[in-house]
């Protein structure tokens, strides 16, 4: 088990003093067997009032209320996460394959559904015509593998490229520029899952590489397949390969612009907008008390809890 700090800074610049809307924040990672959030402290600047619930997709989201205007927005998110060992995995057994094409429970059939829909109905065709020449399902063992197949696929076919802009690019677009950001990448393996038959979800997120232990990273993406019997399974289309411990998820949403980190508006003319600007640093550490020193740094320090 490892304890490890996060520092997501999120800021926004005008040429002059404007109005914000509300701003919806889907930075809280998700806890489970295998993370649990120790800590964790959000700054935001100007003065604002916040508000916290759960989505349809039982991520933590909150509402910012920014109460007065400026010429600066800026998100500082502190998390320190303890991970402890993975929940025991089901061991692979050569008998019981996760069979394709995938087949559901009535009690699932409801919800998969919602999975296998498309959420860019107009590139569908083109979507389907490129997985099917680059994939044959028919030379695999099992329903895991075409997952991963798919995952390498985009990896070796489509080359990383980190876009500033907003938004997510379109599958089509992808696919005719031959690039993409990791959300894009991650957008096309989502829609090629569900050409397959598998219900896919798009998972928003931190990685933890070099880049972010230097303090340069941004977000991450990555896509989701869910088998039965097996559950929900992630892969990395920009590393080509399964997701692991250095994957932390914040939010999962069946369209890759329900989960956006930082969303929201401002009032005033288009040109007053001057950019924005990501930065997400990462430290892992094996005790505790070293990144809780870190954490509470000029500030009174509570009392550690015993379990």
């Amino acid at each position: 088990m490892s304890w490890l700090h996060i520092i997501h800074q999120t800021t926004y610049r005008y040429n002059r003093a404007v109005r914000f809307g509300p701003h919806r924040l889907v930075l809280r990672p998700r806890e489970g067997h295998d993370v649990h959030i120790e800590e964790m402290r959000l700054k935001i600047e100007p003065e604002f009032e916040l508000e916290w619930s759960r989505d349809l997709f039982g991520n933590c989201v909150a509402t910012a209320h920014i109460l007065r205007p400026a010429d600066r927005l800026h998100f500082r998110n502190e998390v320190l996460l303890h991970q402890t060992t993975p929940f025991p995995q089901r061991p692979v057994r050569g008998d019981t394959p996760s069979k394709f094409p995938v087949q559901f429970s009535e009690m699932e059939s409801a919800v998969a559904t919602a999975y296998l829909a498309s959420s860019y109905p107009t590139d569908v065709a083109r979507v389907k015509e490129w997985i099917n020449t680059t994939i044959n399902p028919a030379i695999f063992c099992n329903a895991a593998e075409i997952v991963a197949s798919v995952a390498r696929t985009i990896s070796k076919t489509i080359k990383y490229r980190r876009r500033e802009d907003k938004g997510v690019q379109s599958p089509s677009l992808t696919l005719s520029a031959g690039s993409g950001s990791c959300r894009d990448m991650a957008t096309l393996m989502l829609e090629a899952l569900r050409t397959l038959g598998f219900p896919a979800r798009f998972a928003s997120g931190y990685l933890e590489c070099s880049a972010s232990e230097a303090g340069r990273a941004s977000t991450h993406a990555w896509a989701e397949a869910y088998l039965p019997s097996v559950g929900w399974i992630g892969y990395d289309p920009m590393l080509g390969e399964a997701t692991s411990g250095q994957h932390i998820v914040v939010g999962v949403s069946n369209h890759p612009r329900a989960i956006m980190p930082v969303s929201g508006t401002f009032f005033d003319e288009h040109d007053s907008y001057l950019g924005m600007q990501v930065a997400v640093q990462t430290a892992r550490f094996e005790d505790l008390e070293t990144p809780r020193r870190i954490f509470y740094r000029g500030q009174s320090k509570p009392t550690v809890r015993q379990n």
